[in-house]
């Protein structure tokens, strides 16, 4: 990495203006007679090159001391729970620990987290954990931010596990930034894949730069490596009824129990749309002219008995409930059946509906993205195959 350093006894007044005029970003101010560089600077070298001589130095940036990458062994994967019950997403990511861990010879651990959570630390080891951590304590009965982030850096102090992946859930996306920040580590939020590399840096894997890129993200001089993943985006593993693993009991100090919020009541609120549930959806996009053109894409969604679904400039338009829009800035989803109607097929959408057994796309574009993914597509205008469709379901007759 770069630096740029300014020899100020050979920047006078003159100079500084020099420099300020030169510079296309505006990289130069002037404080107190002193002339510095702001964050507009671009490490362009123009004013190395046509600036006042020795004023301005370019220079690599002095490495910093390496972390000793033997000294963090294993994949931690938080265990997301409530009221008990753990979240389905915990398991997907016991899953791909696993994979990762195969790569460099680790254990797979899961941290559990709350009170009176027994009965989930087997369910823990039958998914996949060899080890479970586990803090049980009145005091982390509800989730609340302060003692749990204190639980989970107790849990990397004593353990020093390598990566900790966590779920892109309410309490993980609030959780993984705290801890990282007290590391002083990365965190990649809503990971779409991960990879191993054999010196134990996690490959971390989401679209950047309005998903024009996949950028491939690693935090190769600190530890833990932390990265948030959302439900549906992995598999989980097949449940093993006998499985081995050890069960660890671990003990937070009470003084970091206690946080400086405390609970009052919860409410539980009416969970509505839960598109993530949904065997088989229907899901349409752009392609779409008009708002009472909708009604044809819920006719034929009656029929297959699924839920209708859209991309985001539907919802945008006012068209859909935001519940029910598919993608990285919507829902991720894993249904048996998924048709797409009008779709292109952005990075962002497809990222969250890839994982679908089954995947039929209907487009006019054959050069699509969507039939990338597609098990099976249909190129055509989506206002003669969708009442083409209706009609052939209604009269039971072959449609292929």
């Amino acid at each position: 990495m770069k630096e740029m350093i300014l020899d100020q006894t050979k920047i006078d007044e003159k100079t500084a203006e020099v420099l300020q005029k030169l510079c296309p970003f505006g990289a130069f101010s002037r404080e107190d007679g002193k002339l510095s560089v702001n964050a507009g600077c671009r490490l362009c070298g123009l004013c190395v090159k046509k600036g006042p001589p020795g004023a301005v130095i370019i220079r690599e940036k002095a490495s910093e001391a390496k972390i000793d990458k033997s000294l963090w062994r294993g994949i931690a994967v938080l265990a997301d729970t409530s009221e008990g019950v753990i979240h389905p997403v915990t398991f997907e990511l016991l899953g791909k620990a696993r994979e990762l861990a195969a790569v460099i010879g680790h254990p797979v651990y899961a941290l559990l987290i709350g009170c009176g959570n027994g009965p989930a630390t087997q369910e823990l080891l039958q998914y996949g954990a060899d080890e479970v951590f586990v803090y049980d304590d009145p005091g982390l009965a509800d989730f609340l931010i302060e003692p749990y982030a204190a639980a989970a850096a107790d849990f990397i102090e004593k353990v020093r596990p390598t990566a900790l992946l966590v779920g892109g859930t309410n309490a993980g996306r609030s959780l993984a930034p705290r801890v990282a920040a007290r590391f002083r580590t990365g965190l990649t939020a809503d990971c779409t894949a991960l990879e191993m590399r054999p010196d134990t840096d996690l490959v971390q894997i989401r679209p950047a730069f309005g998903g024009n890129i996949m950028a491939r993200i690693l935090t190769c001089n600190s530890r833990p490596q932390l990265c948030t993943v959302r439900y549906k985006i992995f598999t989980a593993p097949r449940k093993q009824e006998s499985a081995g693993g050890r069960v660890i009991p671990m003990i937070l100090p009470p003084e970091q129990i206690a946080g400086r919020t405390a609970l009052l009541a919860s409410i539980s609120k009416e969970r509505g749309i839960d598109l993530t549930a949904a065997d088989v959806i229907v899901a349409v996009g752009r392609g779409i002219k008009n708002k009472k053109d909708l009604e044809m894409i819920r006719e034929l969604a009656g029929l297959l008995h699924a839920q209708v679904a859209c991309t985001r400039p539907l919802v945008e338009n006012g068209w859909f409930d935001p519940r029910l829009q598919i993608g990285l800035s919507g829902r991720t989803v894993s249904p048996k059946l998924i048709m797409t109607i009008g779709i292109a097929g952005s990075v962002q959408f497809v990222a969250g509906m890839k994982g679908s057994e089954t995947i039929i796309s209907i487009n006019n574009d054959a050069e699509a993205g969507i039939f990338q993914v597609a098990h099976y597509a249909v190129i055509g205008d989506l206002y003669a195959i969708v009442p083409n469709l209706i009609s052939r379901i209604k009269t039971h007759e072959p449609i292929i």
